[in-house]
C-alpha cells in the first residue's frame, strides 16, 4: 500500500488557522466518508510543523479541503515536501493492518 507524507511549516501566526482549516476537512470528512480515503494530519511538538499521510481518493473534491488549499501559500514558512510511502503497519481501535 502506498500513501503520501506531505511536511511543511507554516508562519507562526498562520499556524493556528492552518490547523482550524484542517478540523474542518476532518469534519467533513465525518460526514462523508469517502470510500478507500485514509488521511492522518499531525501537528509537530514546535507548533508550526505539519504533516499529514493520505492514502487513496476523494480528498480534493471535499469543499473543507479546497478552503484549506485556497489560501495555503499564504500560511507556509517552508515546503511542502512529500515523499511516497509504504505502509508497514497501522493500528487503531477498530483495525490492525500489516503490511499491504
Amino acid at each position: 500500500m502506498s500513501a503520501a507524507v506531505i511536511r511543511y511549516q507554516t508562519t507562526p501566526e498562520a499556524a493556528d488557522e492552518n490547523q482550524r482549516l484542517i478540523e474542518d476537512v476532518f469534519a467533513e470528512l465525518a460526514a462523508t466518508a469517502p470510500p478507500g480515503l485514509r488521511y492522518s494530519s499531525f501537528r509537530l511538538a514546535d507548533g508550526i510543523t505539519f504533516v499529514h499521510v493520505v492514502d487513496g481518493d476523494g480528498l480534493p473534491e471535499l469543499t473543507a479541503f479546497q478552503e484549506f488549499q485556497r489560501s495555503f501559500g499564504e500560511r507556509i514558512a517552508a515546503g511542502p515536501t512529500r515523499d511516497d510511502a509504504t505502509l508497514v503497519g497501522s493500528y487503531d481501535a477498530a483495525m490492525l493492518t500489516v503490511g499491504s
